[in-house]
């Protein structure tokens, strides 16, 4: 049965390993508990080939227990159950110590059964995730666990791998392999930090390559048809999808455009126009705000056009309004504001409207005193006068403080004027 290259080339030992140095380099914490010998339950997180299942198989070699594998994509309880039954006997004397891949695809349900087994020593559990666990695991096996997060491998550490791999291949099939200049460059940066990917785009350049007299040439052009578009991570549905929103908004609150470009063309390329619009929108009344009120129209013109031409033309307006917006001063004055008055009303701070204030259209209203004292403000100078407008209890409340930039500086400085002509009067 044909294996994957990657998997005929899964490391045995620490020493095999790219990447991950944090963890399992010479004093790392998870290689110290490996070399330990004493495993606790663990929880792995982190992105496809960056090495989790490689590292729960060295933990079963180095502790010398048997490891049994699940994926919760497709097991239930009942298969936990069965590794169950080897429990104390000579196929796991010390417990089971057990590998469930995916363990997302555990509902509620299923994540709590399984810490009955946890709590009672059955199991040792070693889950992994490509989606952050302290979103999608129950919170019981969480603060039982210990959870590493595994990053995708740097370029240098895969190209490594990628030297390793060729050497393998070399002797399985007798032949020399030789790669053009940049091939292995070209590939590792292009594997978006997945090894396993690596490998196997290494391996089918090399069986797509003519064998000319026991030597084979890796050419520069098919890495490229092998490599296009992989390095992108995106899933609607995952924790990257949220991560490259939320790296967009801020590079746009934090005033850099190119960071702001960068993370746009991410998001596009990985075909989700939408979720891109939508934030912009929001970046635009919460970041920029009132410092430069004009944004929001021009940025819901960008978002109309983009929405209306699509992909791909629909880069152009859309980079329009974030480097638009990034450029843009920025004020979250209208943010806190209604911030500040949500509390006050989730606290039960809320009032009476005063009666001045109150409809007085309809019959027998002013009997009830609905309305008697209000104050018409364009019928004073300057469109204003004075008079109370939030409940009592509240009266004396501040929600909106003007921004330091020159836009709300500029009308504080008109109502600070009116408003103390009126008081001098």
């Amino acid at each position: 049965m044909y294996r994957p290259l990657a998997d005929r080339l899964r490391p045995q030992n620490l020493s095999e390993v790219v990447g991950q140095r944090e963890m399992l380099g010479e004093n790392g914490l998870l290689r110290r508990i490996i070399e330990s010998g004493t495993i606790t339950n663990l929880i792995f997180f982190g992105p496809s080939g960056t090495g989790k299942t490689t590292v729960a198989n060295i933990i079963a070699n180095e502790t010398k227990r048997t490891l049994y594998k699940l994926n919760a994509t497709t097991a239930s309880i009942s298969d936990v159950k069965s590794i169950i039954s080897d429990a104390g006997t000579l196929m796991a004397p010390g417990g089971a110590l057990l590998y469930l891949d995916e363990i997302q695809y555990f509902n509620k349900k299923q994540q709590q059964s399984l810490l009955e087994f946890i709590e009672n020593g059955k199991i040792v559990l070693i889950a992994s995730t490509t989606e952050n666990p302290y979103f999608y695991v129950y919170g019981a096996i969480l603060s039982r666990s210990t959870v590493f997060e595994f990053k995708p491998v740097p370029p240098e550490d895969i190209e490594t791998a990628l030297r390793r791999a060729a050497g393998f291949l070399e002797k399985e099939l007798n032949t020399v392999i030789e790669f053009e200049d940049g091939v292995l460059r070209h590939v590792s940066v292009c594997s978006g930090g997945d090894v396993r990917k690596a490998i196997n785009a290494v391996e089918l350049l090399v069986n797509a390559s003519a064998n000319s007299g026991g030597r084979i040439l890796v050419t520069a052009e098919d890495a490229k048809i092998v490599s296009q578009r992989s390095a992108l991570r995106f899933d609607r549905d995952g924790d990257s999808h949220y991560d490259l929103l939320s790296a967009f908004q801020k590079s746009i609150r934090g005033s850099d455009p190119d960071a702001a470009v960068y993370y746009l063309a991410r998001i596009l390329e990985g075909g989700d126009l939408l979720s891109a619009c939508r934030r912009l929108l929001v970046a635009a009344a919460e970041d920029v705000g009132l410092a430069y009120p004009q944004a929001m129209p021009i940025v819901y013109a960008c978002v109309s056009a983009a929405l209306q031409v699509g992909l791909p033309e629909a880069q152009i307006p859309l980079a329009e309004a974030v480097i638009l917006c990034a450029t843009a001063p920025k004020s979250n004055s209208a943010v806190t504001a209604v911030s500040k008055a949500m509390e006050d009303i989730r606290n039960g701070r809320v009032g009476d409207v005063p009666d001045h204030l109150r409809d007085s259209h309809y019959g027998g209203a002013e009997k009830l005193g609905r309305g008697l004292d209000y104050k018409y403000p364009h019928g004073f100078p300057n469109h204003y006068v004075k008079q109370q407008y939030l409940p009592d209890e509240l009266k004396d409340r501040v929600y909106y403080e003007y921004g330091p930039n020159k836009n709300e500086q500029a009308f504080k400085s008109y109502w600070d004027k009116i408003k103390a002509d009126t008081d001098n009067k």
